[in-house]
């Protein structure tokens, strides 16, 4: 079992056991990891997590596998062998949670569809996450983060008047990552009380449709979507950056009336605009936007960042920063909280980020990143205690 202390952590004792590559599956059990539960990660010998290798900036590891993989245990089985297949099913007679991100109809064909596994083991909880779901006509096509946002018409209403733009970080593997998470923890207290496990169909695309149901009102109610407005935003104004004297930008937020007045009044020192007819409203003010939005940039062009941005904290008016990755590594809350740390990884320690699930007490897992198959023949190991198994190691050890 984990080699951290039990009774710490709120998932102290449970195990899961997760067929994952890339992003969505391993984002979940990352987080299960981090909240104490042993991950067993299951990787093909030789080639493990394709996310190993999308990059190597990290004194050559992945970023993304650093950042979704450390605190979990490498096993390297090839679930095609007979033996292997039956090291896994060893495996899962002492695990409480399945998280699998195969392709579509590869668990099946390794016997390990939801039907099989619940008759089997009925306190398992199974979660699959994929691009559309276990049913429907698109059940069988393979999906990524980039095209699960042009299915979902994400990149419709994202970018620029001219250009549609892909959001930069994989917003669908993270949408379908975070609610595998929280599902699982849901299907975890349930069990509590029936002692039967649950079967959680995660799909991307349903993800990333909750996300759109804005522009999808808009869609349904006015014959078309919101425009694309780049940076700013498309259904709220002022909301985004604004250029201001010394070249840079703030970043405003308007979202109530009392802020629309605070921000003329107390920082443009334009109170004539609280009572123009064209911005009464944010409606309004989305409908002059061509006429407002460059006025407002007008009147910072003689202020400076740090001058304006003062005059919005006395206005108690919401803004923010327009920074750079590397302003986010410096950023002074981040390390007020505390928030940074050192993890160990195949090649040397690497910079990781605290997780935001902030429970109060909760103490910080500093599991290392696992090379390849670093814990086969531990886990050959620890099952051959209670059954002799005749599988020879297939593990990369490091």
């Amino acid at each position: 079992m984990s080699s951290f202390p039990l009774g710490t952590f709120p998932l102290a004792g449970i195990r899961v056991v997760s067929l994952e590559q890339a992003v969505g599956g391993p984002l979940c059990t990352r987080h299960l990891a981090d909240l104490g539960a042993d991950v067993i990660k299951i990787e093909r010998p030789g080639e493990g997590d394709l996310a190993r290798y999308y990059d190597s900036v990290v004194h050559g590891e992945s970023s993304y596998f650093v950042w979704l993989n450390h605190g979990k245990r490498s096993a390297a089985l090839d679930l095609k062998s007979e033996a292997d297949r039956a090291t896994l099913d060893d495996l899962l007679e002492t695990t409480d949670v399945l998280v699998s991100n195969l392709g579509p109809g590869a668990a099946d064909r390794l016997g390990l569809g939801w039907v099989p596994l619940h008759e089997r083991w009925p306190r398992l909880i199974s979660c699959a996450i994929s691009g559309y779901g276990a049913d429907g006509p698109y059940r069988d096509r393979k999906a990524f983060d980039l095209l699960i946002q042009g299915e979902s018409g994400l990149l419709e209403v994202q970018g620029t008047p001219d250009t549609p733009v892909k959001s930069t970080i994989p917003i669908a593997d993270i949408a379908a990552g975070v609610y595998a998470l929280s599902s699982i923890l849901a299907a975890l207290y349930e069990r509590e009380r029936t002692g039967l496990g649950r079967f959680i169909d995660i799909s991307m695309l349903d993800c990333l449709a909750e996300w759109m149901m804005v522009p999808a009102y808009y869609q349904q109610y006015t014959g078309k979507p919101p425009a694309r407005s780049g940076a700013r935003h498309n259904t709220l104004v002022p909301y985004g950056p604004y250029r201001v004297a010394d070249g840079q930008s703030v970043n405003l937020a308007i979202q109530t009336q009392a802020q629309w007045d605070r921000l003329c009044r107390q920082v443009l020192e334009r109170p004539d605009l609280v009572e123009d007819p064209r911005y009464q409203t944010m409606e309004l003010r989305v409908l002059n936007r061509s006429v407002l939005e460059p006025l407002i940039e007008s009147l910072f062009a003689g202020q400076t960042r740090t001058e304006v941005e003062a005059r919005l904290q006395a206005a108690d008016v919401p803004f923010g920063s327009l920074n750079t990755v590397a302003d986010l590594l410096i950023h002074p809350q981040l390390e007020a909280r505390n928030r940074w740390f050192s993890v160990d990884t195949p090649s040397g320690p690497a910079l990781a980020l605290d997780h935001p699930l902030n429970i109060a007490g909760l103490p910080r897992r500093l599991g290392p990143v696992p090379a390849l198959g670093a814990s086969t023949a531990e886990l050959r190991r620890s099952l051959s205690d209670k059954e002799p198994s005749a599988v020879q190691d297939r593990s990369v050890e490091s």
